[in-house]
């Protein structure tokens, strides 16, 4: 075919300016290019990055928008060279802040119903005075600290029967955050949904507090095991770093956390054996710098690797203390 596609590409972008029109190309979801494949996949991104970053001041009017991991830019998109520079001048970085996450949640549970709506008044959350059509009740924050009386009410002050568990406004997010300090939304409202949902069950918690400590301890786990399940999709080669590590006691030196990841490292990482799942690494080393890259895991001060608590349950994995579960 030679030139033509190009040619044919660059007459759309002239036909485009004529009418004073574009045409964005969206690309998303690029982690699962190539299935298993990981070099596949990582090849495809690498490509693609080329492309643009290469033809992105060549036509005007069709412009390209591409959602892409952090881990996966930061790692494989350095092929573009000065125009990459360019492209990368105008990424955005999605993040949610403590102040974003509170707002979010109160106002799902705010518009839930009027009783819960009369609730979070109860605690003194500023909201908007008239309800909006669209979006409902809407609060008005300043800062994280607006949240916290509501946080109080619907826990408590604590954890538990004193401070020594930590405070349940800062508890809360501090147990979702992955080991790059991430929480997403989803996190935090499958935390209260299914924390409502044993408190329904059991009835531990006392008037004015809807959710005891203990229900959220429990209800973290089950947050921890689903999100475990939900990575796989994106990375299949974590069910191989579980059966390695399942029924640890973190955390480990490095040398102890590599000893356990090369064992059978040339075997499967999915669960049958016909299914040839590769780690994303040539190495244990190597493995663990993109787990720490990732979020997955945690480096300490100490030159030790620990694991966030939203991945511990799900990989099988223990810490010694923290609030009770029964």
């Amino acid at each position: 075919m030679g030139n033509r596609p190009l040619l044919a590409l660059d007459k759309l972008d002239q036909t485009l300016e004529n009418h004073n029109s574009w045409i964005f190309i969206g690309y998303d979801e690029l982690d699962i290019l190539g299935g298993s494949d990981w070099a596949a996949m990582i090849s495809a991104v690498q490509r693609l990055i080329e492309f643009w970053s290469g033809y992105s001041r060549r036509w005007q009017r069709i412009r390209a928008k591409i959602f892409l991991r952090s881990d996966l830019f930061r790692r494989h998109a350095n092929l573009g060279g000065a125009d990459l520079a360019k492209l990368a001048a105008n990424r955005v970085e999605l993040r949610w802040n403590n102040q974003n996450l509170y707002a979010m949640l109160i106002k799902r549970i705010a518009n839930k119903s009027e009783q819960l709506f009369d609730y979070c008044k109860g605690a003194k959350v500023p909201f908007e005075k008239e309800k909006n059509d669209t979006f409902g009740h809407i609060p008005i924050f300043q800062d994280a600290e607006n949240a916290r009386p509501f946080i109080e009410r619907l826990i408590g002050p604590d954890m538990g029967s004193n401070k020594n568990k930590g405070h349940s406004f800062s508890w809360i997010l501090d147990h979702l955050r992955d080991g790059s300090n991430v929480v997403t939304p989803r996190r935090l409202v499958r935390l209260i949904e299914k924390t409502a949902t044993k408190e329904h069950d059991r009835l531990k918690a006392r008037t004015p507090h809807l959710f005891n400590p203990v229900s959220i301890r429990q209800a973290l786990d089950d947050v921890s095991t689903d999100h475990i399940k939900d990575a796989l999709t994106e990375w299949p080669w974590l069910l191989g770093v579980k059966t390695r590590l399942e029924n640890g006691l973190v955390p480990w030196t490095k040398n102890e956390l590599y000893r356990l990841l090369e064992r059978d490292w040339e075997n499967s990482w999915s669960i049958s054996a016909q299914q040839k799942i590769r780690p994303p690494a040539d190495s244990a080393r190597e493995l663990v710098e993109y787990m720490i890259d990732l979020g997955i895991l945690r480096e300490r001060t100490e030159s030790r690797i620990d694991v966030p608590d939203i991945y511990l349950k799900g990989l099988n994995l223990r810490r010694k203390g923290g609030v009770k579960k029964t």
